[in-house]
């Protein structure tokens, strides 16, 4: 790691001969950060593998630094084994929006979820080649840093049946000085296998709460009392309406 963020480092790995271990570290970088002035130069973030057309294809999210907001790119990197060598898609990167990596097998191309940045978050995208993704549908309350559950992501399928289910995280629960994040699972229907009509409304009713907790805060309360404690005394006054 280079010390400058916790995960400003590239991708590598541990193998083990079951899910319960023992694991053992590789020792060796798997999928290196790109060279100085290309878009995957700083981080490599959220490596998420496929078995696709007979290869590994491993996706995986980057960032520009790009001031004076962080902007999230997705890119590809193919193989044949595990743990490689992978060689990244010339195209990459493929995505233009997201965060975390969430992706399934579906007919015959890949499904992503894109949730947070750029400007087409809250969007489900879908490749019919795996790398050209277009938006497919617009969403609400994605799950963040979703790990759907996908039976078929190993299988090398031409014909995905797509996920119903899975886990995400939440963060920032608790209070702002002890913040911490929690597991918690997921359900949507984006399935060949199922068909449940509410949950393709567009429409998303929240409670007022959930709008007045994202109030100002203290800073910026601050700020617009400033403003309005130097804002001109003469300023005209809107006059009342004739009766």
């Amino acid at each position: 790691m280079s010390g400058r963020r916790g995960d400003d480092c590239p991708v590598t790995a541990s193998v083990a001969d079951s899910p319960d271990g023992p694991w053992r570290a590789v020792q060796r970088v798997v999928i290196p950060n790109g060279a100085p002035g290309e878009w995957d130069q700083y981080s490599i973030h959220d490596p998420y593998p496929l078995v696709y057309r007979g290869k590994i294809y491993l996706y995986y999210k980057s960032d520009l630094h790009a001031a004076p907001f962080l902007v999230r790119l997705h890119g590809l990197a193919t193989a044949d084994e595990p743990l490689g060598p992978f060689t990244k898609h010339p195209l990459n990167p493929i995505m233009n929006s997201g965060h975390e990596t969430t992706l399934f097998p579906f007919r015959a191309g890949i499904a992503a979820f894109a949730i947070h940045n750029g400007l087409e978050h809250n969007t489900i995208q879908y490749a019919s080649d795996g790398v050209s993704f277009k938006i497919a549908a617009v969403s609400s309350l994605m799950p963040v840093a979703a790990g759907p559950y996908v039976p078929d992501a190993f299988t090398d399928t031409q014909d995905g049946r797509g996920i119903t289910w899975g886990l995400c995280h939440i963060t920032a629960v608790g209070a702002p000085h002890q913040r911490h994040s929690i597991l918690a699972r997921f359900d949507c229907d984006l399935s060949r296998d199922l068909h449940d009509p509410r949950m393709k409304q567009t429409d998303l009713y929240l409670k007022p709460e959930a709008y007045f907790s994202q109030g100002l805060n203290p800073s910026q309360l601050e700020q617009r009392a400033k403003a309005a404690r130097e804002a001109p005394r003469d300023m005209p006054q809107a006059r009342p309406p004739n009766p």
